[in-house]
């Protein structure tokens, strides 16, 4: 019987054990990946709308000096939460989504190696971020620390409402640690024979690597937010300099974590680029080893960089010496990985989808972000741009190109395989270059008020910085309404009539197991392996 007879036989008798349950049920106590993928990738949507309403806010106050809508209480709570709620909430389940949906799909596997677990990371994170946004409702305000939540800001001057964040990180990491955990078995486990460790998709290689970083930092975090708690109830002294601690301490495990976070963030992202681009340049991926190598060394090198960090807060001369040095040795491995891509596009026959569109934003967008990233990791140089808007303006143009458009990338490539409907093109279009001209008049400008000395996570500020504050707040909002292009786009795709019939290619050169199952994907896919070992190979 084939699969997609198979699959209809399952619909209709609708078996626990074959199709999905029906209603609520199915939702709640599934260990489909596909099902989890897509909870995942709809709290990271309904977060992303949570979190750019607080931006939104942010840039109303900035708008023009003086008070505008916010008390500076007010909108310290939502720098905070702002950031707390993209990073964690936005990003991550976002990028656990589609490895959930596309890893058992790219190497062949029947599902994730453990599915119980799988649905139990999943539904730690609406709980863990409802009780982060209750802090709103609280006597006392939410945290208004910042998202780096530096003691004692967060310790000895928290507020109440700073345990539920603590309880609320607890269980985010623990998910993280949980979906990486199985992220990382399933790569070793499941792989049907003859796939070898060099015909693994790059999205699965990035995925890999960013399991390891997961299931390395997240207990870091774990043990700071620990201490943090143990200081401000049990008496202890880890970061109070008053009772023998040091307030360094907390950066210093803040950004050990903190610093392998962002290649977490980015790194799945790369390896959505590196289907995407040979998928519209139509030609094979130039370079496969030395992208796996690449990743790899990525991941290792962002473990020893995290003082930068932390250049003024006084450390020894060969520290900075040091982490200056190794924070520009990232930069190899990411330089190599660009040069890659654009030797794939070189004499390609491409052509430019919304999903290429993105990936070629990222492309222009991260190589800028990564050479202001350079420019902060000079010690000498990062004096001047510390804790001003230059720091805004860099980290947002690597996680809101390298990241977010890597998400949507992904989501435009994989939609119609996922639903087996088409969406339009010209909306998808209009929703790039809104997006992309919102986000370039939103960020590019911080650069220069940053290195004019602004300071960042600031409600007020002088007279002559007006200008480029107002051309920041034009260009968020032409980025947050732009979104709602990608909400309808999505929504549509998910619950509306399908009208055409989709080939299971869907892009003309899509190459890789998820294209040879039928679209839309069925609930279950590869119950027999695949035989791969007649497959083409990447290198």
């Amino acid at each position: 019987m084939s699969e997609a007879v198979a699959h209809k036989h399952d619909e209709a008798h609708h078996d626990d054990h074959h199709g999905p349950s029906k209603g609520i049920k199915r939702w709640l106590f599934t260990t489909n990946h596909k099902d989890i993928g897509t909870l995942y990738l709809y709290l990271s949507l309904i977060m992303l709308f949570v979190g750019g309403f607080m931006a939104l806010l942010i840039r109303v106050e900035l708008y023009e000096p003086g008070k505008v809508l916010l008390n500076p209480e007010f909108f310290n709570q939502m720098t905070t939460m702002h950031g707390l709620i993209m990073v964690f909430g936005v990003i991550m389940p976002a990028m656990a989504g589609l490895a959930n949906w596309m890893i058992p799909l790219m190497i062949g596997a029947p599902d994730m190696a453990l599915p119980r677990l799988n649905n139990w990371s999943f539904w730690l994170l609406p709980f863990a971020f409802s009780m982060l946004v209750s802090t709103f409702f609280m006597s006392g305000p939410a945290p208004d620390f910042g998202w780096t939540f530096y003691a004692p800001l967060s310790t000895t001057f928290g507020p109440k409402s700073t345990d539920f964040f603590i309880f609320s990180v607890h269980m985010m990491g623990a998910s993280s640690i949980l979906a990486a955990l199985n992220i990382v078995v399933t790569i070793f486990n499941m792989r049907p024979p003859g796939m070898t460790w060099f015909k693994l998709p790059l999205f699965v290689w990035s995925w890999l690597a960013t399991g390891f970083l997961l299931l390395a930092v997240m207990p870091v975090l774990a043990g700071c937010v620990t201490m943090m708690l143990m200081d401000r109830h049990f008496h202890t002294s880890f970061f109070n300099a008053a009772g023998g601690g040091d307030p360094l301490l907390f950066q210093h495990v803040f950004w050990f974590f903190g610093h392998p976070e962002v290649y977490i963030l980015i790194l799945p992202g790369f390896g959505v680029i590196s289907e995407i681009i040979p998928t519209f340049a139509r030609k094979k991926l130039f370079g496969y080893t030395s992208m796996v190598y690449a990743t790899v060394m990525i991941a290792v090198v962002g473990f020893v960089v995290w003082m930068h960090h932390m250049f003024t807060t006084g450390a020894p001369l060969a520290a900075q010496l040091y982490f200056m040095y190794a924070t520009m040795l990232v930069a190899v491995p990411t330089g190599i990985k660009v040069f890659n891509w654009l030797a794939t596009l070189f004499k390609g026959s491409i052509t430019f989808e919304t999903p290429m569109l993105f990936a070629l934003g990222f492309l222009v967008m991260f190589t800028i972000g990564g050479f202001s990233g350079l420019m902060l990791a000079l010690a000498p140089s990062d004096y001047q741009y510390r804790d001003s808007y230059f720091v805004v303006a860099h980290f947002h143009y690597v996680l809101v190109s390298g990241s977010l458009f890597t998400i949507i990338a992904a989501v435009y490539f994989w939609l119609p395989k996922w639903t087996g409907k088409m969406y339009s093109e010209k909306l998808g279009e209009w929703h790039f270059w809104l997006s992309v001209i919102g986000m370039n008049l939103t960020f590019l400008p911080m650069h220069f008020l940053g290195l004019a000395g602004m300071p960042r996570r600031i409600p007020d500020y002088a007279l002559q910085f007006t200008d480029f504050n107002q051309i920041c707040t034009i260009g968020a909002f032409i980025f947050g309404f732009a979104q709602l292009i990608f909400l309808y786009i999505v929504l549509k795709a998910s619950f509306g009539k399908r009208t055409e019939h989709l080939s299971n290619e869907v892009w003309e050169s899509a190459k890789g197991l998820e294209w040879t199952v039928p679209t839309p994907a069925p609930y279950h896919t590869f119950e027999t392996p695949p035989d791969v070992r007649h497959m083409q190979t990447h290198t």
